[in-house]
């Protein structure tokens, strides 16, 4: 018989006490680092680039700054969210060591049915795993070995983060846009009064998609493995199905998975069926005024090409860590740095008075490209989370290899247009 289990109780959190002294002193590193940088950027600036010395100097201070801006900003987000997973399950609460213990028995035997209630894993990412060979598991089960497994880094877009979410019950989600048009007109005391045109409605499909993985392990590495099977199985399957919901929030063509936010362009709309046009129409675009670079005057216009009516105090730059580190080198026409660091906890680093979110995935800057987005990302971009992931154990279909099945549905698209502005890499149009 095979069963389904929801995976999320897998996850353990621990309450995270954050330090004021230590937001404060990563705080002051980077206003004083950030003193350092204009002035060595200064004197690289004066010697007109013929300093190569100089100029290595310069970046490195720049690249410090990134690495403590970014260390503030995880700072930030764990004060704000109060938790983060456990490490190694040594803060676990009393139930959760228990139901982790379940979990594995169940793992490794398909025994103690009525004991797990949730699970969440997903893609199939892994080859059928034995002992006989090493890449396949065969490392978790030698004679003597470190306990310890190094991580490959693995790079998560933060976009749950960002947008908006929401749950829903339907195999889909569809939402109605008033588009006004209601007509009216000046008439005299004794005028005639004719019908007037009646506000109109229009529909929106959002796009979903699903994840799935389906990893085969021996029974015997099951059963001999020294390694915990069900964390390592739940964390591996969990973050294969974060980097896939990444690449699709952002870059997703809506073909059995989300839309992707940066897929709202007027040449990508334009090209659609009406039927699935977005009611409100294409992100609009502001130039950086050349052809293969970032301007400060085009970040001006960028920030202003939002109606002030759509402007909230949730607005930010959103771009890659890379586009993050030619920002801060920028000036007005005043010689000011248009990149402030933060000055207190909870705060990002701030472009012209707005806040900067390093969003990985983001384009690099080049021509043509859309290396930023402006805007308020909650109203312009929504993420549907359908079905949570969820395990079913297959020992019997290819034996002797037990199968975990994980799957996940999952949708998202544009909100609301109005909200965010693209930056796109290129020359202002001719007059």
């Amino acid at each position: 018989m095979t069963r389904i289990f929801n995976s999320r109780k897998v996850r353990g959190i621990v309450a995270v006490r954050a330090e004021a002294g230590d937001i404060k002193a990563a705080i002051d590193g980077v206003n004083r680092a950030f003193e350092e940088f204009k002035s060595e950027h200064k004197k690289e600036l004066e010697a007109v680039r013929k300093d190569v010395v100089q100029s290595e100097k310069v970046d490195r201070i720049n690249e410090q700054i990134g690495v403590m801006s970014t260390a503030i900003d995880d700072l930030n987000v764990k004060m704000a969210l109060g938790n983060v997973p456990a490490k190694d399950g040594d803060n676990d609460s009393p139930e959760m060591k228990e139901y982790k213990s379940d979990f594995n028995d169940w793992v490794r035997t398909g025994e103690g049915e009525g004991k797990v209630r949730s699970a969440n894993r997903p893609d199939g990412v892994m080859a059928s795993m034995s002992v006989g060979s090493n890449p396949d598991g065969g490392f978790t089960a030698p004679v003597e070995w470190d306990r310890q497994i190094t991580d490959k880094l693995a790079t998560v877009s933060p976009m749950r983060r960002f947008a908006s979410i929401q749950n829903v019950r339907g195999q889909g989600f569809k939402h109605l846009y008033n588009m006004h048009g209601a007509g009216s007109g000046w008439v005299g005391e004794t005028a005639a009064r004719p019908e007037t045109n009646s506000p109109k409605f229009a529909e929106y499909a959002f796009k979903f998609g699903e994840l799935y993985a389906d990893p085969g392990i021996t029974q015997t590495l099951l059963e001999d493995s020294e390694i915990d099977i069900a964390a390592y199985l739940a964390g591996e399957v969990d973050l294969v199905f974060a980097q896939q919901e990444g690449v699709a929030f952002l870059s997703g063509d809506g073909v059995n998975k989300p839309k992707g936010v940066l897929m709202f362009d007027a040449a990508a709309e334009t090209a659609l069926p009406a039927g699935e046009k977005h009611p409100l129409g294409p992100v609009l675009e502001v130039n950086t005024g050349a052809a293969a670079a970032l301007t400060a005057d085009g970040l001006i216009d960028l920030v202003y090409g939002i109606p002030s009516e759509r402007i909230t105090p949730s607005s930010a730059f959103y771009l890659n860590r890379k586009t993050h580190s030619v920002i801060r080198k920028m000036k007005d026409g005043q010689d000011n740095y248009l990149w402030q660091p933060p000055f207190q906890a909870g705060q990002p680093a701030q472009v012209l008075g707005y806040a900067v979110n390093e969003l990985s995935g983001m384009p690099d800057v080049a021509a043509n490209a859309i290396p930023v987005i402006f805007g308020d990302m909650a109203q312009g971009y929504r993420i549907f989370d359908r079905v949570g992931v969820q395990v079913l154990r297959d020992p019997y279909t290819n034996k002797p290899y037990v199968m975990f099945y994980t799957r996940k549905r999952v949708g998202g698209g544009l909100w609301n247009p109005e909200f965010i502005r693209y930056h796109r890499v290129a020359a202002a149009p001719a007059p």
